[in-house]
């Protein structure tokens, strides 16, 4: 579903030129969760973002779906590749209801029976029907994170990318959002790609994972490989040592 070869991502700050990604390689089956993990600044979320199209990038090949990526992404290139944020705080209008947040995307792409769709991507996330006219305001975190799934996935996409959708939540909310996001994978055949910095979300998630250090892919391991430690690389045993006990989240 996913190819990535040769993905470069350079940001010019001033005369300076930072290279947030360099020659990233890697591919996404159809119906896998890929993660992508590292420390702060390893440049996991830029090579999202560019897979996204919301940052410029340059690569030998980025094919969504089967079809090259265009460098301008239209509404069908769009509607097939859909990103759920990591701050619900930040990432819904805070003037807008839920109702008003979940129809925007189903005006866009000239949808029928929205109010039936509304009402179903509600319920699909696990919220109920009093939510549907209140505001961001008057929801929690993981309520408004619920919110922020559910339009992602309200246009029926066949990819999701997700980046660190559990990171600005409290600890006693990120496993439900965890188990959510696991059932809606399954239940609607999704391929995903998610983004953390914390081992145990994407060895409860993901079937690979890729490690990412300073803009570099490092190597990529299964979550078996992750969870034993059987890795190659030095920087993955010491993220794997700084993270011990991730193996213990319960979810």
């Amino acid at each position: 579903m996913i190819t990535v070869k040769d993905l470069t991502v350079i940001f010019r700050v001033g005369n300076r030129e930072i290279h947030a990604a360099e020659d990233v390689s890697f591919d996404v089956a159809k119906g896998e969760t890929f993660g992508i993990v590292g420390e702060s600044g390893s440049g996991k979320s830029t090579i999202l973002r560019a897979i996204a199209g919301l940052v410029p990038s340059r690569s030998t090949t980025l094919e969504v779906d089967g079809q090259p990526a265009a460098r301008r992404r239209n509404r069908e290139d769009r509607r097939k590749l859909q990103f759920v944020f990591q701050d619900p705080y930040a990432s819904l209008h805070p003037r807008k209801t839920v109702d008003d947040i979940l129809r925007e995307p189903l005006e866009i792409h000239r949808e029928s029976n929205i109010d039936e769709k509304v009402v179903a991507a509600i319920a699909d996330v696990g919220l109920s029907p009093m939510h549907r006219f209140r505001y961001p305001h008057q929801l929690s975190g993981g309520q408004r994170q619920r919110v922020a799934i559910a339009r992602a996935l309200i246009l029926n996409p066949p990819i999701l990318l997700l980046d660190e959708p559990t990171s600005a939540l409290d600890v006693s909310v990120q496993a439900e959002i965890l188990n959510l996001l696991s059932k809606l994978r399954q239940r609607y055949s999704l391929t995903s790609i998610l983004v953390s910095h914390d081992l145990a979300v994407v060895a409860h998630l993901c079937d690979r994972i890729a490690i990412m250090q300073l803009g570099r892919l490092v190597e990529i391991v299964s979550a078996d490989e992750l969870r034993s430690g059987n890795v190659s690389s030095p920087y993955t045993r010491k993220l794997i040592a700084a993270s011990r006990g991730f193996s213990r989240i319960s979810t």
